[in-house]
Parts: structure tokens; sequence; C-alpha cells
């Protein structure tokens, strides 16, 4: 009879995404000497049958549990003699007899689900019954601990990190590349650290450096740069789903820049990991909260707003609760609670209660969900005011750039306790039991006594030192910004359909030397740029491309698309116009006509896209305007977020659009111009300026063979220019930086053309 009712469950259950999430051992021929359930078992159970019996009660098949010991072991309801594991012996064990069965009306999973066990995971599955089915809890819920450093070649690590990936690179048989060329370093190091590209006399300067500091001399100055704090603060607002307007259909104009510019101060002052994700979660909450530290909270409110007549107002106020419990499982756990919300999560040991008593931190706001109609309102209650007082005072990094105080949202709770109610099917007129504020105790038990119950109480138990999760994640998302991939691939899940970390010693040993060292983030980064790893160059061989095609152990520097903001700096920048000014409002450059008109509500200040003038054209891509429901459209091609929500790792595409991007947008022609005018006006060779506006756009000196084909289309776009001083005249207009009329001439519009080619080569836009 429990046969049968197995058979049914399993031919039940729905067919599903498969997600790949195992180790590489997995992939292999080889079986392990000793089989590991959180690296070869939990990830087949996970994908193939924690959906029908795993921690979601209401979806359970059969009342069979397999992501628990207590429900593997457990003996069958209806047949007492019976188990789906038995420790010790795969014959006796009734689940893993279901996978090796002929018979398709016992086989699990069920021919009908599309999914199957492959022969090398059922032996993996076999071995580990046979050494005792032993369960550990999810990986990332252990706490990290530093392990011994592993045996290296000496002469290649410079610090810690190298030990563990040459370890990992000699079992995949790999060797080290050799170190990227001083140029090459360079680029990589100035485009990760500040996001913009080493000017010429940076260049010569390491370059001329011979002595063994050079290297960490230049990262140290990178580091103290005022623009260290905009290139890291571009993934945090990615994060945060900072916009300019407030979403949805009005999408009305919003003031939170001043959140931003706090960003980028607390990178550029090293405010540690600990206080900057005190004062966002809680900063309101401290003992006499200061106004930055009120600022800071700005994070929890830049969510969607809604500003549409006619809505229900506690629809829209629980869904802003929804996003910031989100956005906070996402940013600091990299745990996706949002399954959580109808149902208990399907995967992932976090009940249906425990999402709403996440819900409950973050549901004492005193807002309401439609607060007056657009325009009414740019920063909606519980906001703090700016004044020009406060800005030569305390808030001396706000760029405020008029006399009009400025409204910024931020967080406050109210002074009567609103009752937090699980919420059926997650619809906000369907409230159910009662709940108190919580944690899944899986992650960390959460002591109401110990920390507290409000958001500060929940900011101490993120910062906990036995917290499994917060700085594995931190310190993932700090090696994914360096190498293009995370430790843990799928950075915003470190939950069971995530990825396994390729390098887990290393995570850990980084987890907690970034914890023992005060959370430092500017040690942190400083350690990853200084390791040999890193150094590496990016040449592909033959060998590491048959290994190890995705380059996942690191065995070289992987090449990098710089992220959509950077692009159009690295054009401004090389062509010597952007604007150096960091902070303040965001502004609206170049863009197509009527793209905001045709997506408009027909109210509001944004109704009209009005572009902005002289330096605010030339403001680094940060800083421009973010209109959610029509986002910057050259930046969206190239990936950027929409903001829309919070964003853990940006997409990385490549399509014919970003070339007609690179060979039309104006920044790029306007830049080009410039640069061309400028060079008019110096005296040395076409081989000499052409050399030079290499080197400022690629970062390196041309190679005899590019520098001869460069010269050879310069002359041909010369000669067609002679023969068209019409073309001149319209190339030599594009863009509203001034025109040097004395540059209006042929040779300088052929420059120019010959500079769009520069700018068009791929590695102009790539870190190598």
């Amino acid at each position: 009879m429990m046969r049968l009712l197995l058979g049914f469950a399993f031919a039940t259950c729905a067919c599903f995404v498969y997600v790949r999430c195992t180790d590489s051992n997995a992939q292999d021929g080889g079986i392990p000497d000793v089989i590991d359930y959180n690296y070869h078992i939990r990830p087949i159970l996970s994908d193939r049958c924690f959906k029908c019996h795993g921690p979601d009660a209401n979806k359970r098949k059969a009342n069979l549990r397999l992501d628990t010991p207590e429900g593997a072991y457990a003996a069958f309801k209806d047949s007492p003699s019976m188990h789906a594991i038995v420790p010790g012996n795969p014959e006796a064990s009734d689940a893993f007899q279901r996978l090796i069965t002929k018979d398709t009306s016992l086989l699990m999973p069920t021919p009908s689900s599309h999914l199957t066990v492959s022969a090398h995971e059922i032996k993996l599955i076999e071995k580990w019954i046979q050494q005792g089915a032993v369960y550990k809890p999810h990986w990332a819920f252990i706490k990290p601990t530093k392990s011994a450093l592993p045996a290296a070649d000496e002469d290649w690590v410079r610090n810690p990190i190298d030990y563990f990936v040459y370890a990992k690179m000699t079992e995949k048989s790999l060797k080290p590349s050799p170190e990227a060329s001083k140029e090459q370093l360079l680029k990589r190091v100035c485009l990760d650290l500040t996001g913009l590209p080493p000017s010429l006399d940076m260049q010569d300067r390491f370059l001329k450096d011979d002595s063994p500091q050079a290297y960490e001399k230049i990262v140290n100055e990178l580091l103290g740069s005022k623009h260290y704090g905009e290139k890291m603060s571009i993934q945090w607002l990615d994060l945060a789903r900072y916009a300019d307007s407030h979403g949805y259909q009005d999408d009305g104009l919003r003031t939170m820049w001043p959140w931003r510019d706090w960003v980028i101060h607390a990178f550029n002052s090293n405010y540690s990991y600990a206080k900057f994700v005190t004062w966002q979660l809680a900063g309101d909450l401290l003992p006499r909260p200061s106004k930055e530290m009120l600022l800071a909270t700005g994070f929890n409110r830049n969510h969607k707003i809604t500003q549409e007549g006619g809505v229900i107002d506690e629809e829209y106020r629980v869904e802003y609760v929804n996003d910031r419990t989100n956005t906070f499982s996402k940013s600091f756990l990299a745990l996706t609670f949002e399954c959580a919300r109808c149902h208990d999560h399907k995967y992932d040991p976090i009940s249906q209660k425990d999402y709403y008593s996440t819900y409950a931190f973050f549901n004492q706001v005193p807002e309401k969900g439609l607060f007056g109609t657009i325009d009414a309102s740019f920063a909606d209650p519980p906001n703090m005011s700016i004044t020009t007082k406060d800005v030569k005072s305390i808030l001396k990094f706000i760029h405020k750039k008029d006399t009009a105080s400025v409204d910024v949202m931020v967080m406050a709770d109210s002074s009567k306790r609103r009752p937090t109610y699980v919420l059926s099917r997650g619809n906000y007129d369907m409230p159910g039991p009662e709940v108190g504020v919580g944690i899944p105790k899986s992650i960390l038990p959460y002591s109401h006594t110990k920390y507290g119950q409000n958001r500060l109480g929940l900011a101490r138990w993120v910062l906990d030192p036995q917290n499994p999760l917060t700085s594995r994640v931190f310190v993932n998302r700090m090696w994914a910004q360096f190498f293009g991939r995370g430790i843990v691939k799928t950075v915003g899940d470190f939950g069971m359909q995530g990825e396994l970390p390729t390098h887990p010693e290393l995570l850990d040993w980084l987890a907690v030397d970034f914890q023992s060292h005060g959370w430092n983030i500017k040690r942190l980064v400083k350690q990853i740029v200084m390791s040999a790893t890193y150094q590496q160059a990016s040449t592909v061989t033959s060998e590491s491309q048959q290994v190890d095609p995705e380059n996942i152990y690191l065995s070289r520097m992987s090449r990098i698309r710089i992220p959509a903001e950077q692009i159009r700096d690295q054009v401004l920048a090389s062509a010597g116009i952007l604007n150096p000014e960091i902070g303040g409002p965001s502004v609206k450059t170049y863009q197509p006509k009527g793209l905001w008109e045709v997506a408009t509500s027909g109210r509001g200040s944004l109704m009209n896209y009005i572009q902005d003038h002289n330096q605010d054209l030339y403001r680094r891509g940060m800083y421009v305007f973010i209109k959610r429901t029509v986002p910057p459209p050259t930046m969206l091609i190239f990936d950027a977020s929409n903001r829309d929500q919070c964003e853990v790792q940006r997409g990385r595409t490549n399509t014919p659009l970003q070339a007609l991007v690179m060979m039309n947008d104006p920044h790029v022609l306007e830049s080009s111009r410039v640069l061309a005018s400028q060079f008019s006006h110096e005296k040395g060779s076409i081989e000499e300026k052409l050399t030079r506006a290499f080197r400022r756009i690629v970062c390196r000196a041309p190679k005899e063979k590019e520098l001869a084909m460069l010269k050879k289309y310069y002359e041909t776009e010369q000669a067609s220019c002679v023969q068209n001083p019409k073309k001149v005249q319209h190339l030599m207009k594009i863009g509203e930086y001034k025109q040097d009329k004395a540059a209006v001439t042929g040779s300088t519009a052929a420059m120019m053309l010959t500079i769009q080619l520069i700018y068009n080569m791929e590695e102009t836009i790539m870190r190598v």
C-alpha cells in the first residue's frame, strides 16, 4: 500500500525548472572516498526531490520528508517496517530502491517529471547510505572557520588568498598564468577601484617605477581617491534599488539622492561593514541618532511607491513591507525569503511563519500605501529635511547645489506596535495567526532578550559573530566584483538551490578574517587586489580552455566588460571632459526624443524629458537620472539595473545594440570630436597623436600593426573629408561641448573618426 502511495505521490509531482547545484566532483567519473552530504548528496535531493518531499508542508507528498534526517529515517506511517533511508543499508532504503527500479510505476523521479538521476549520482547516493547516510546542516548555515593554509608554490603566492587558489589549481592539474603586463594591471586596478581609466601621467609614473612597491603604491593611491567611493557604491545602489522616481504608472519624482551621497561618503570614509549595516537597517533606533544615522536608513525606503488615486491603501502598504523584507534577505543573507511569502519555502528551511516574523521588523513604519497625488510629495513620510545649515555642519558630504531644503525618506517606528499576521497566500486582506519578530532558527536562533524586538535587534543578529551568513555573503559579493564570478556563483542565493562554493575553505577563511579585522572593507579590497591571483594575465591558453573554460579555478584573470555606468565614464574621462563632481542631484543627459512622453501617465514633473546642459551633461554614469518606467536606454542596453527591485548581480549580455551605441551615441562622437580638437593644437606626427589617443582610451601603447591600421584609416577619412566639407561641418557640431572653430578642418574630422574607431575596439570597454 505504501509503495503505491509513494508512487502516486511522485507521479503527481509537477515538473519544475531544473537548477544544477553540484560540485565538480559530481560531474567527473570518480567517486570520493568520503561522501559529503552538503557537497554530493543535498544538491541531488534538492533538484530532484525537495519540491514534493521537502520543507513545504502544504505541497509535501505521501507525508515523506527527505530534507531532514528525522523525516528520511522515520518508518512509513502505513507500513512501519519500511523506511525511505536506512543508514548503512541501501537495499532496505525504499527511496534508493525507487531510484534503481526498472518498474516505471515505482521509479523516482517519475518519467512524467522529465527528471533523471544519473548512474554516477546513484553511486554517490548508494555510497552515502553505506557510510551511514549522515545529514549535515546546509553548508551556508554552518559557522565559517579558518582552516590552515594549504601547501603552495612559495615563489608565486603573495598573500593567504593565493594558497587556497593554488591548491585548487593543482588539484585540477592547472598552473597559474604569468603576471599581467604593467599596462594591463594598471588599467585593471584603476577600473576596479575607481571606475576610471588611468591618466597618461599615472601611466607614465607607474611604468617608470621599477621598485617592488610600485603596484602597492598605486593601490593605496586609488583606495584614497574620492572616486573609490563612487565605484564601490554602484553595486550597493543596485542592491538598495535606488532610483530618482517612485515607480508604478505615475512614476513621479523623488529626492533620495542625498542617501546616495551618504553611501559614497561611507565607502570613502571606510566605515566598517558593521557600521554600514547597522546605520542602514536601524540608524533611527540608535541612542541619540544623528541626522547622518537617520539619512542612512533611507536604504529601507528606496522601494517603489504608488501615487495613483483609487488604489487600496493597505494593499500597497503591505507591498512596501514585503519589498523591505525581501531586500533585507537578499542583501545581507543572500536567501530567497520571498519564496515563503505565500507558502513554506519549497527548498530552504524558511516557513511562511518565518517570513512574516522577519516581515514584522519592517512592519512598524508609520506610512500609508498612498500619500497624496503625484508631485504632492517627493519624499513620503516618515522623512527628514536637509537644510543648508546641515550641509555646512554635520552633513558636509551632501552636494546640495541650492539654498532650498531637501526632503529625504527615512525609517521610523510607530510609537504604538502594529500587529503582524501571517497573510494567507500572501494576500493583504487574508490575515491568519499573529506572529512576533523573528528569523528562521535554521540560520541562527533569534533571542528577544539578547537582541531586542526591533530593527536594531535585527542588526545585532545580522552582525552576531555566530551568524554564518553575513560575512560570507559580503566577501563573496566583493569577490564577484573583482573576478566576475563569486566563489559562490549564485551571489544572491546561498540556499539549497544555489551553487556550491568552488573554494569553500577560501570563502570561510576570508569571512572569518573579515570579521576578525573589524569588518574593514578597504582592507578586504586591498587583500584581493594585492593577491597573485588577481595580478595574473587574462590570456586564455588551450590547456586552461579545455580543462576550465569558465575559469572557475582562477588559473588566469577574467576578462569582463566594464559596467554600463563605467562605459560612459571611460569615454568622457579619456576625452578629458568628465565632470569630477562627487554627489548631488541626478542629471538628464542626451536621450532619444519622446521616450518619456510615450510612457507617461500624463501627470507630474516627469511627464516630459527636459535635458540638462553645460557641465551637468558630463557627469559620471552613476548620476544619470533613473526613471523607473523608462530607465536610461543606453545604460540599459549594457545591462544596467532598472532599479525596480533589489538586484544582487547584473546580467551580462552581448548584443548588436551595444555596438550600435558605441558607434552612434552622442557622447562617444562628442568625446571623439573634443579629443581630436585638442590634438589639432598639439605638436607631433600623426603616429604620435594616434599613440597618445590610443593610450588615453585603451590604456596601453598600440602595437606596430595596430598603429599602421589606424594611420591608414585616418588617411582614408582625411581624403574623404577634404572632398566633403559638409561632412566636416556636420561632424564638428555633434554635442554641446564648446566647439573649437579653429579646429573645424578635414584633418580634425578625420582624427575624430579615427578616435571613434578606437572607442569601438572591444578592449576599450573590457577590463582585461
